[in-house]
């Protein structure tokens, strides 16, 4: 009987843990950037903007070209805002 509770015990744990796992990466920053690019991008070849988890050291954004290429912009850079202010309102008007 006590090796049966024994093994209950252990799979109640090692279930419990696994999804605990699951559960931290889920939480955890998907892209964090450490260098930025100061240049400017045009806004017509920009399809996406999407800012950085909280929990990244640098506010930044992270910006998707139409050539394919992800950019990172800081979070302070007016034009940037501009375009993740843009591409919010564009996605709300499409809901």
């Amino acid at each position: 009987m006590s090796m049966i509770m024994t093994k209950v015990v252990f799979i109640l744990i090692h279930t419990d843990y696994c999804h605990m796992t699951q559960q931290l990466l889920l939480m955890s920053p998907g892209q964090c950037c450490s260098r930025f690019f100061t240049g400017r991008i045009p806004q017509k070849k920009i399809v996406s903007v999407i800012m950085t988890h909280s929990a990244c050291l640098e506010k930044a954004f992270v910006i998707g070209t139409a050539s394919g290429k992800h950019i990172c912009v800081s979070q302070s850079v007016t034009w940037a805002q501009e375009a993740f202010a843009s591409m919010t309102d564009l996605q709300n008007d499409d809901e």
